[in-house]
């Protein structure tokens, strides 16, 4: 018989006492609702879900699932509370006292339903689950290239829904088509007012708030350079608005003004994060006078000001806020802190104090540490997770923002699962989450991977990571994939990289074949993330092999060179010409590495997004190959020159590096 402990939720349920078994594969199951609006919705989209597993519904004989509205016995602890149990007949039920707490009862069923076909069963507890923290928001930036397409947002929406997130708060520094503003919003580039209707109305049904961020201070480079706005700029075509120009503030207000006729939500986002040049133009003698913090604050209350006339509660970044404790209580009371921080330290206590203290409302950020990276660094996501909702559920906090960034422009968003189901069990539970609990949950509850492959792949990838950061190389960074390395910068890095490119591949090779062969044994749901763990994996093992060819090409030639004055051994420096390029040559691996890669990618790419900013990126995969491509060109005519002459010149002319030395850190 199973027990709670084998139930693997994501998240995981607060009580449960006792769990069975019911074989559904032949007779399948049976969804009845109440007659309101929302609970047919709930049974119809568990009733979707269901038949997309290949799960027969609707039989008259079925196994029955019944969404129940009541009161529960010993009170509620939320509103969005739900119990599940066995019913008299064969079945079980849920029951809630609202309408969001039957929705999430019915995602915690979809995750009770184990298998598909006809060798699928459904796990029936006894369990009663409400969540730790009201708010359970993902924070998804639509500026720094990606801006999802339609399919993928319905996509995005009902996914956070599956996994209890109630909030979705997209990004914007200048990709949303303001009427106030037309010139900042690029062609194809922009979010428009109708997208936006549209998307609210679909994540209502789901339960999720669309809390729309508008930076209103700093990152706004991409408006301020143009001529039309550059004069509310601190500096000349900066990313800082000054707070004394007469038309900063006008300018916020009518850019939430216009977000507040689509996005009928209570909040809104103000970001003002990391305004660092505050105080290096126009405000440098205020700054010199009155400090960085009171000016920077006076100035949040002045936006507040502006903005009341929407009736918004006001969210705001607070890294910048958090360094003037003092001065925090000034700031308007309904206004709510988002203190964030993405490190995976050990105690976050110093950085909610300031709000706490002060008594505004605060939520904590944690981030998914997707940026400047070929993969997620899931090492340091989840120890930030883990630590940073632990520490603010403990102080009173009562919102999570997880963080999505794509500083990089070339953020995949189904690469970021992982981290971003790992925030939703740690803001739904209570206290600190277990890693490892989540882990070994992950691939049943994320993706009906019933031989747990799909776990352990992405452990692996995060053992590519902490292998590269013992090496001295932080993690798999964008750099690494991108940098030449034949070229200076490229030869610094293989010293500290080449003693661990082995088990740096290996590691991603492992990913990939038990990615292989949990496809092999079971339909899998989300194929997307499975396609995007694949990508990442792949990116990893071109790092570590494009640097031990880069090395091969080295001492190929060195050897080559030595022997070279020796016709008894030519046969062998041939063969190492012709290792260094040809068709199985090392040149050409490098540049099938990122044509190929480059695929995967733009595929990737237009799964998720449109075409916007698409081809800033495969202009670098572009670029790379075919400086790859004449390296190979150039190579023939270095094997030419051999067979004519039976010399070689030196490497530094061939443009080949002297072979590196390997050093550990």
């Amino acid at each position: 018989m199973p027990t709670c402990a084998d139930l693997k939720l994501v998240p995981a349920v607060r009580e449960c006492t006792a769990v069975k078994a019911i074989p559904i594969g032949s007779i399948g199951l049976r969804i009845v609702s109440g007659k309101n609006a929302e609970d047919e919705f709930a049974a119809n989209d568990l009733e979707e879900s269901l038949k997309a597993r290949g799960i027969t519904v609707g039989k008259a004989n079925a196994v029955t699932i019944r969404l129940l509205r009541v009161i529960p016995e010993h009170g509620k602890e939320s509103l969005e509370e739900y119990r599940i149990a066995p019913t008299a007949a064969r079945g079980l039920s849920v029951t809630a006292q609202t309408d969001a707490g039957i929705f999430y009862g019915a995602q915690t069923v979809k995750q009770l339903v184990r298998g598909s076909g006809e060798e699928a069963e459904l796990l029936v507890p006894t369990l009663r689950d409400w969540p730790a923290m009201a708010h359970r928001g993902l924070s998804d930036d639509w500026s720094r290239g990606p801006l999802p397409n339609a399919e993928f947002l319905k996509r995005e929406i009902r996914t956070l829904a599956a996994y209890k997130y109630n909030i979705l708060s997209p990004y914007f520094e200048y990709t949303f088509a303001y009427a106030s503003t037309p010139v900042a919003a690029f062609p194809g580039g922009a979010f428009t007012p109708d997208e936006a209707r549209e998307l609210v109305a679909y994540a209502a049904e789901y339960h999720i708030t669309i809390i729309p961020e508008q930076e209103a201070f700093g990152h706004l480079h991409h408006v301020l350079k143009f001529e039309q706005y550059s004069k509310l700029g601190e500096t000349p075509r900066g990313a800082v608005l000054a707070p004394g120009d007469p038309g900063s503030l006008p300018q916020i207000g009518e850019w939430f003004g216009e977000l507040a006729k689509v996005f009928p939500g209570p909040y809104a986002h103000i970001g003002a994060d990391e305004t660092d040049q505050l105080g290096l133009g126009r405000t440098r003698d205020e700054v010199a006078q009155k400090g960085l913090g009171a000016v920077y604050l006076n100035f949040l209350s002045q936006i507040h000001k502006e903005l009341e006339p929407n009736h918004k509660r006001l969210l705001f970044w607070g890294d910048i806020a958090e360094n003037s404790p003092e001065l925090v209580g000034t700031l308007p009371k309904d206004m709510i802190a988002v203190s964030w921080h993405y490190d995976a330290k050990p105690d976050f206590t110093q950085n909610l104090e300031p709000f706490i203290k002060s008594g505004l409302e605060t939520w904590v950020a944690t981030g998914v540490n997707n940026w400047n990276r070929v993969y997620p660094n899931n090492n340091e996501a989840l120890g930030n997770i883990r630590g940073f909702v632990r520490d603010g559920q403990k102080l009173g906090a009562i919102g999570m923002l997880n963080t999505v960034w794509n500083d990089d422009g070339e953020g995949i968003f189904d690469e970021n699962w992982f981290g971003i189901l790992f925030g939703a069990a740690a803001a739904w539970q209570p206290g600190e989450s277990s890693e490892s609990t989540f882990i070994a949950a992950y691939g049943h509850a994320f993706h009906n991977d019933p031989t747990g492959k799909i776990s352990q792949a992405q452990q692996e990838l995060m053992a590519a990571h902490a292998t590269l950061k013992k090496a001295g190389l932080d993690d798999a960074q964008d750099s690494y994939f991108w940098v030449d390395p034949f070229s200076p910068e490229g030869q610094q890095v293989a010293r500290k990289l080449l003693p661990v490119a082995s088990e740096l591949r290996l590691h991603a090779e492992s990913a990939i074949t038990l990615l292989a062969q949990a496809r092999a044994a079971a339909k899998l749901d989300n194929p997307e993330a499975l396609d995007a763990i694949e990508l990442g994996a792949r990116r990893i093992d071109f790092i570590g092999y494009k640097f031990q060819a880069a090395q091969d090409c080295a001492v190929l030639y060195a050897r080559a060179q030595s022997l070279a004055g020796d016709q008894s051994h030519w046969s062998e420096v041939s063969d190492a010409l012709y290792s260094i390029g040809s068709n199985n040559g090392r040149i050409e691996d490098i540049r099938d590495g990122y044509s190929q890669i480059g695929q995967l990618f733009h595929d990737a790419w237009l799964r998720d997004n449109r075409t916007y900013w698409l081809a800033n990126n495969m202009a670098r995969y572009d670029r790379a190959t075919q400086m790859w491509v004449g390296r190979g060109n150039a190579w023939q005519n270095v094997v030419q020159h051999w067979w004519d002459t039976h010399t070689l010149p030196p490497a530094s002319e061939v443009g080949l590096p002297v072979p590196p030395t390997p050093t550990e850190k």
